[in-house]
């Protein structure tokens, strides 16, 4: 495993890292979660990436539960969760001060630990002033509550607003972004966030780098029964990016894949670790030899010539 720095922080992650979206305490209970987070611990990986709206809070009591049970030196892990949808009251959504101040102190319950990594704001939330949700994370930081704050799918204008008012108040800015990148989401990462990577030195833990498994090749014959876009609750997501055209060229991706001896899964995995802008590469797994799979990744990235990736460039050079 290679470990990269987040951003300009001094925190350093492994390139590839495990998140519980849709799986952990939803999709697989504790001994199969278990099983894929020993699996990476064990591949090297340092970062398990949770957040409160998982699975209604269920995917980090989980991985709370089983860090407790293998007994893991916490001073080797780095762990995070993401804060917005708290619950259905008025106060319990958004990213005002109480509200992030509660979301963390119930995370860290859930996690069961005294302190946490990582926090993110999961989306912008219009009804709070920036300025309120930067002292928030601030007052939480020194208490030493949590480590690092940053956004999830925010925009460039939003971030660069919430580290001027950090400098202009000698309050602590941001530090991640936790943004959607693969071969059908390109845009954003690389040209709106472009400012931000340069010139702020945010890092990025990245999601959804095979767009919901789309780019393994799991759906170029339709949706099988028991994956995640055949769940009832996703159909909005299938419908979104399971079209004949990104399939189309998702089969074509099979041709490189195979000159490079991998799999399409690790081609698209290696793909986005070749952006130096990349700090790590939130994967999903609901069995361990998906973990041992997608880790071989590691090995495709030398193999990315630039004429390789103009090639898989090419591909994708129009998403739908």
């Amino acid at each position: 495993m290679n470990y990269r720095r987040l951003g300009r922080s001094g925190l350093k992650v492994s390139e590839l890292s495990l998140g519980s979206w849709v799986t952990f305490g939803g999709q697989v209970g504790d001994e199969a979660a278990k099983a894929c987070m020993v699996a990476a611990y064990e591949a090297g990986v340092n970062f398990f990436d949770g957040a409160e709206a998982y699975s209604k809070g269920e995917a980090e009591r989980s991985m709370g539960r089983i860090l407790k049970s293998v007994g893991w030196r916490r001073e080797s892990l780095v762990l995070s969760t993401k804060l917005f949808w708290g619950g259905e009251g008025p106060n319990d959504v958004g990213l005002s001060h109480k509200r992030i101040i509660e979301g963390t102190h119930a995370a860290l319950k859930r996690w069961q630990v005294d302190e946490l990594d990582l926090v993110f704001c999961h989306r912008p939330d219009p009804n709070t002033p920036i300025e309120e949700t930067v002292r928030a994370f601030d007052v939480l930081i020194k208490q030493g509550k949590i480590f690092y704050w940053g956004t999830s799918e925010w925009s460039a204008a939003e971030i660069i607003t919430a580290f001027k008012i950090a400098r202009e108040h000698g309050l602590t800015p941001p530090t991640m972004e936790q943004p959607q990148y693969n071969l059908l989401q390109r845009d954003r990462f690389e040209r709106e966030y472009a400012p931000l990577w340069k010139d702020y030195g945010l890092g990025s833990t990245i999601w959804s780098p095979l767009s919901s498994g789309l780019l393994s090749g799991k759906y170029d014959a339709g949706l099988p029964e028991g994956s995640r876009l055949a769940m009832k609750q996703y159909d909005w997501l299938a419908e979104k990016i399971v079209t004949p055209e990104n399939v189309a060229r998702v089969k074509k991706l099979e041709e490189v894949a195979r000159r490079l001896d991998c799999t399409r899964a690790q081609l698209a995995i290696a793909w986005c670790l070749k952006n130096p802008f990349v700090s790590t590469v939130i994967t999903g797994a609901t069995r361990p030899e998906q973990v041992h799979e997608n880790v071989k990744a590691l090995e495709v990235v030398p193999r990315l010539t630039a004429e390789v990736v103009a090639q898989v460039e090419a591909l994708f050079a129009h998403p739908a």
